[in-house]
């Protein structure tokens, strides 16, 4: 099947912080399924890292660690694209058109602004206030048939429903109208520390995040430190999120079901389980954290990576573009 008749999948990231366990099953092992059957888009949102204080510097570097690590978990730069945001033009464009189809209540009242803006204050920027009118321009401007998300996103998906919808009914038919994709085959990696909330690299307790480039010492020291429950049986139950929680990381290291491991432990003490739990960890992130050491310096490659992605992801956005500049009204540059 050619590129062209292939189903087109997207999904975008932020180059901000380091990946961990929740990241690599709940996410990019997904992403990694679709890349034999259809076109996949893979974009680095860098100009939405810059809503929130940052260093230039460290976001330059922190492009390259993530393309690094995409193509170490599996995203084959031979079989997908891993583009960058702002080298694809087109994505500010549409931004700006969306934005002035959408009520400020809606944007004023998306959930992550407000918790945002409520940290920053009076220095918020306007550029936090219409992220939703960027994230919507970075999933339309492709068309993309699958636009796999996290539930955090489901309110930004909606955002951008209802402006495809809206700029549809106000010009022409022109975008594809992306449902709603959340995943549920991702295994849900909870906090060791806290397991009722989900493994976050913003957790101010990072003993109880695993990262994916963390050394086997530490993973070794975070999980045999991870909070367990009253009681010595080690089952998946809802009195046991610590346990149920462990067993989820052991399942999705391994491939092995949680009733197939609940019978292999039974009996055994939780200082045996957190160490068979920490070796298929340490064991699953081995052959990532050779390729990341393997490819992260050499800069050249990345750069031709993120290039051939980049012609690949303008080809597409041109074709949109096109439409919607003739569609809203703006002269074409006469030559």
């Amino acid at each position: 099947m050619s590129e062209e008749q292939k189903k087109v999948v997207l999904t975008c990231a932020q180059p901000s912080g380091n990946l961990h366990l929740g990241n690599y099953f709940g996410a990019i092992r997904n992403w990694c399924s679709y890349l034999d059957s259809h076109e996949c888009f893979f974009g680095i949102a860098n100009m939405h890292a810059i809503t929130v204080p940052y260093v230039p510097a460290n976001l330059r570097k922190s492009v390259y660690d993530l393309v690094a690590i995409f193509i170490s978990c599996g995203l084959d730069p031979e079989k997908c694209h891993i583009f960058l945001q702002s080298h694809v033009q087109g994505h500010s464009d549409l931004a700006w058109i969306l934005a002035c189809l959408c009520p400020l209540g809606q944007l004023e009242r998306m959930t992550q602004y407000k918790q945002k803006s409520a940290k920053q204050g009076e220095s918020v920027g306007a550029g936090l206030l219409y992220y939703p009118a960027l994230m919507a321009a970075d999933i339309l401007i492709y068309n993309a048939d699958v636009v796999p998300v996290g539930e955090d996103q489901r309110q930004h998906v909606e955002l951008t429903r209802d402006l495809a919808i809206k700029f549809n009914n106000t010009y022409s038919d022109t975008f594809r109208v992306p449902d709603l994709f959340i995943p549920q085959t991702g295994a849900r990696i909870k906090s060791l520390q806290d397991p009722e909330r989900k493994m976050s690299k913003s957790d101010a307790n990072q003993s109880g995040c695993v990262y994916l480039l963390d050394e086997p010492t530490v993973i070794r020291k975070k999980i045999g430190s991870a909070v367990t429950d009253s009681g010595c049986e080690i089952v998946a139950r809802e009195d046991k999120p610590g346990i149920s929680n462990l067993l989820t990381i052991l399942s999705a290291c391994t491939g092995r079901t949680i009733a197939e491991l609940e019978a292999e432990f039974a009996g055994q003490n939780y200082g045996a389980f957190k160490a068979a739990v920490a070796d298929e960890v340490v064991k699953k992130l081995e052959p990532i954290q050779k390729t990341y050491k393997e490819i992260s310096g050499d800069k050249a490659y990345l750069d031709k990576v993120l290039a051939r992605s980049a012609e690949a992801a303008q080809r597409r956005a041109n074709r949109l573009m096109s439409k919607v500049y003739r569609k809203v009204g703006f002269n074409e540059l006469q030559k």
